[in-house]
């Protein structure tokens, strides 16, 4: 069932309420004669990334009760994403609920058209599975979905479907492709790169995954690092393929192992790494951009790199962002980047009045340079919430 995701009623958010939002958090802090205290980022600032213009009037809500929403551009130009624990497009937290379902978007952020099509309020198709996702691709017209086990979350599979989301294929011998004691790329996210991979820097794949979910408490789920896998894009499929990050030589170059245990982290926050970690690449800008929330509280960073493995920056460190509701699976689909990559639309969502498909656009300011080459940095690091909304 086709539907426009400007929503209407409890789930709209308008510019005129936005801005009350943040005034009232504005007026609250002045108030208080304090900020938030911020954390010290756990990379040094962008070289290219200046800083990040939110136009908090563009804030767009859809699909109460559905969250998490990695997405990906396929070959018919249309978006495909994933959501959990909700009805979808149309739907809400009780009409139609799923755990797990797909849907398709046409359009711009501002007026899309929208169908469910695995699960969700009048699909085209019933459910068939139960789990999570985080990770989501097309290539060669063939998507390509990670499901976590549900409620236990340590677990991990990877499913193919070749008529856009309708039917799944799993590696049934083996049940899961990843159950390891750590729980290992069980939170598994893909890189996406231009419209169904067009724009790949080579016949890999790349997928990274909060990592040692095991070793941590699963509520709220934060670790400290990320790991990352990397498999030829026509041998997705088979596990006996993947190559695992094992850190940088002394030239800086990756290294890669078959042993999943000797894995090194491809990123590293000892602040926290929270599960939902996306990465696309902007090939205007020419990085790789990185986002995860490193407390449950609304914080979180955008990190960039010139490869996928780093080295990373950090473009902007947020502290109870917007407020201290808890948010997270930050990403800027290719299809809305511009052409010199400065402007996008983000994808999120999170829990309470942001559990729901978010959208919100902005752009990114660069660094000016000296000479022609040497960054100039004037701000924009690890800006608070407090800045933000009083210079809007």
């Amino acid at each position: 069932m086709k539907q426009a995701a400007t929503v209407t009623g409890e789930a709209s958010i308008t510019s005129k309420n936005i801005s009350i939002v943040f005034l009232n958090v504005s007026v609250l802090l002045s108030l208080h004669g304090c900020d938030v205290t911020p954390l010290t980022p756990p990379y040094p600032p962008s070289p290219v990334i200046k800083e990040v213009i939110w136009d908090y009037s563009s804030h767009r809500q859809a699909a109460p009760g559905s969250d998490l929403w990695p997405i990906t551009w396929a070959d018919d130009d249309n978006l495909y994403t994933v959501w959990g624990d909700g009805g979808g497009f149309g739907g809400t937290d009780r009409k139609g609920r799923v755990t797990l379902g797909v849907a398709r978007i046409t359009g711009d952020p501002d007026k899309l058209n929208t169908t469910n099509i695995f699960g969700g309020k009048n699909p085209e198709v019933p459910p068939t599975l139960n789990g999570k996702s985080n990770g989501l691709i097309s290539i060669n017209g063939v998507l390509y979905m990670h499901v976590v086990e549900e409620d236990k979350w340590l677990r991990a599979k990877i499913g193919r479907s070749a008529d856009y989301g309708r039917t799944w294929i799993f590696n049934s011998s083996m049940g899961w492709d990843f159950a390891e004691p750590d729980g290992a790329f069980s939170d598994l996210t893909f890189l996406n790169f231009g419209k169904d991979y067009q724009g790949a820097r080579d016949g890999y794949v790349y997928a990274y995954s909060q990592d040692k979910r095991a070793i941590y408490p699963i509520d709220p789920g934060i670790t400290k690092s990320v790991a990352m896998f990397r498999v030829p894009k026509d041998q997705i499929m088979n596990r006996s393929a993947y190559e695992y990050f094992a850190g940088l030589d002394a030239n800086n170059n990756p290294q890669w192992t078959k042993e999943i245990a000797a894995r090194k982290p491809v990123f590293s926050d000892p602040n926290g790494v929270g599960w939902g970690v996306r990465v696309e690449y902007n090939p205007g800008l020419k990085r790789y951009l990185l986002t995860t929330f490193h407390a449950w509280d609304g914080s979180w960073g955008i990190f960039d790199a010139p490869e996928p493995w780093g080295p990373w920056t950090t473009v902007a460190y947020y502290n109870q962002w917007l407020d201290a509701e808890p948010k997270f699976g930050f990403s800027f689909p290719a299809k809305w980047l511009s052409a010199d990559g400065k402007r996008f639309v983000m994808v999120w969502s999170g829990t309470d009045k942001y559990d729901s498909w978010n959208t919100l656009a902005g752009s990114f300011l660069l660094h000016d340079t000296v000479g022609g080459s040497t960054p100039v940095n004037r701000g924009g690091y690890g800006k608070s919430h407090r800045r933000l909304a009083m210079n809007k």
